[in-house]
């Protein structure tokens, strides 16, 4: 049994992560916020869902859709607006953006801009743990697009003949930028590659956060037992284009894109609490008014935060402090 306060903190993850993401969306459109935006509203369960399964000192590494992953292994969100804002007190000091995002304190290895290139990283900090002994375990968020290319393939096999401890999920959501799945793969499940490398694989419903929590946290037990790797397949569906500015209308329809709203995974899950009676209305509006205004101080924060100095681009590229 899932312990109410496991439950509550769930479903606090999910909303914040949706605030953030749709405070950002509306920022970056209103050209607050400079490079590129990648969405990942109505993803939130697959973040949430996986990242509760870990412990504060496994490792994780996301996608450049990865906000919401980076929020659910718990990252600040003051911090986080202001990376994207391009702030000095960013968490990589502005120099990353949304893209590459890392809090190495929290377990969280980054943002990785290229598809797929999280995954033989993933494998190295794996086989750190493997070779320090420790019970710690990695994870790798991804999507569909990802799945074939050579780093999946090689990282599937290296943490299946090492017996790394690894959890590869999958985040699709069913486009490959703009190329759906059905165009890109035969196969419906993706999770079936895990047979290719002798792993257990696993599709489940990626807008159920319970769901993906109990599939990960079966995979996670399996890798601290040295059990070795998983590959865990969560079905969701990204509600915008491909970036922020993107319609998507060239690829797919308006009442697909409603279909899944109507699976919106918050509103899902906050159904469920009320139906079960694990909260009442009251408790879960109260946690709503609270990261309304968490978001807006994120913001302030941001907003009035110093932009990076020029000589600033000089540090943290070499070991030690840069001495011209």
């Amino acid at each position: 049994m899932i312990p109410k306060e496991k439950l509550m903190e769930m479903y606090e993850k999910m909303v914040r992560i949706r605030r953030f993401e749709e405070k950002a969306v509306e920022l970056f459109l209103k050209g607050a916020l400079p490079g590129f935006l990648h969405s990942s509203i109505g993803q939130e369960a697959v973040s949430v869902g996986a990242c509760a399964a870990l412990r504060e000192d496994d490792y994780m590494i996301s996608t450049h859709r990865g906000h919401g992953d980076i929020i659910a292994k718990g990252a600040r969100v003051d911090l986080m607006m202001a990376e994207l804002f391009a702030k000095k007190t960013g968490y990589c000091k502005g120099k990353g953006g949304s893209m590459h995002i890392a809090d190495l304190d929290l377990g969280i290895l980054g943002a990785t801009g290229i598809v797929g290139a999280g995954l033989p990283i993933i494998n190295g900090a794996a086989l750190a743990c493997q070779l320090k002994g420790t019970d710690q375990v990695s994870l790798c968020f991804f999507g569909d697009g990802a799945s074939n290319t050579g780093s999946f393939h090689e990282a599937l096999n290296m943490a299946s003949i090492w017996n790394l401890p690894v959890i590869f999920v999958c985040q699709n959501n069913l486009y490959a930028e703009s190329t759906p799945q059905w165009v890109h793969q035969k196969i419906q499940d993706i999770s079936v590659r895990a047979q290719g490398y002798g792993i257990p694989g696993v599709s489940v419903d990626g807008n159920n956060v319970l769901t993906v929590y109990r599939a990960t946290s079966e995979a996670v037990e399996r890798a601290r037992g040295k059990g070795g790797p998983t590959l865990i397949e969560c079905k969701t569906y990204r509600w915008l284009g491909h970036y922020v500015g993107d319609p998507g209308t060239a690829y797919r329809t308006k009442e697909e894109v409603e279909q899944w709203k109507s699976r919106d995974p918050v509103k899902q899950y906050r159904a469920n609490l009320l139906a079960n009676g694990v909260c009442e209305e009251k408790d879960l509006d109260a946690i709503d008014r609270r990261l309304e205004r968490e978001i807006e101080e994120a913001v302030e924060f941001a907003r009035n935060s110093p932009d990076p100095d020029p000589e600033d681009a000089l540090q943290d590229v070499y070991i030690g402090e840069y001495i011209p």
